[in-house]
């Protein structure tokens, strides 16, 4: 059965139609990617699931129910996490702080402190500057700490935009190493991403959207091999 399913899914955004029919799926345990240009619809798709913005047409279905009108933060409290493109970590807060808001809604105080030994020991760089604000860190440490606070959440569903967007190579590869263990503990992940061919290569299932719309779908492996993602995508003519 789908975690997350969408059926003919509009969405205008500004005036703007962004999204414009698109239909899609995410098992549990699955790790999948969207992959596309710069304004192809992805973020505006990841908006319309976390009730962020209304679909004009279509459904979506998060863990067998119809989210229809139900509000963001009733959707994060059932196990739906999403950390945004641009990170929007607490600048004033130290890194441990966010952690601890990350979990805000948990009560196992005893399971708060092992996720976060959890967390440092896959960033050990947040546990080496626990006790500094995270306004102070790098961006490439800040994605560190808002995919470590995403989780901290123990979602059924973490949905990740553009985790690399902005940083350094030898950081990019960091951040998807770590998505890609996160998946292997079990956890389901939507992935958002330009880098199209790290994406390709960590997921399992992936869809490309252009325009609006989905134009391809499939196993990671065969879109990677596909010569129109490779001239689009991958920089191969």
């Amino acid at each position: 059965m789908s975690l997350l399913k969408l059926s003919d899914v509009h969405v205008s955004y500004g005036g703007i139609k962004a999204v414009k029919g698109i239909s899609l799926h995410v098992d549990a345990g699955e790790l999948v990617t969207l992959i596309g240009a710069n304004g192809a619809g992805k973020t505006t798709t990841l908006k319309a699931i976390v009730g962020l913005l209304r679909p004009a047409e279509g459904h979506i279905e998060y863990d067998g129910r119809d989210m229809a009108g139900t509000p963001s933060h009733a959707i994060a409290s059932r196990g739906l996490v999403l950390v945004p493109e641009g990170r929007g970590v607490f600048p004033a807060l130290t890194i441990e702080e966010n952690l601890q808001m990350g979990a805000y809604t948990r009560r196992d105080k005893a399971g708060i402190a092992e996720d976060i030994e959890r967390m440092f020991n896959w960033f050990p760089r947040l546990k080496e500057r626990a006790r500094q604000t995270a306004g102070t860190m790098s961006g490439g440490e800040q994605q560190m700490l808002a995919i470590s606070r995403a989780l901290m959440a123990r979602p059924k569903l973490l949905l990740l935009d553009e985790p690399s967007m902005g940083l350094a190579p030898i950081m990019v590869q960091k951040i998807f190493e770590v998505v890609r263990d996160v998946a292997k503990s079990g956890m389901t992940i939507l992935l958002i991403e330009q880098n199209a061919r790290l994406a390709l290569q960590i997921s399992q299932r992936a869809y490309v959207m252009d325009g609006g719309l989905i134009t391809l779908e499939g196993e990671s492996q065969s879109l990677l091999s596909n010569p129109k993602v490779r001239e689009a995508y991958l920089g191969e003519g």
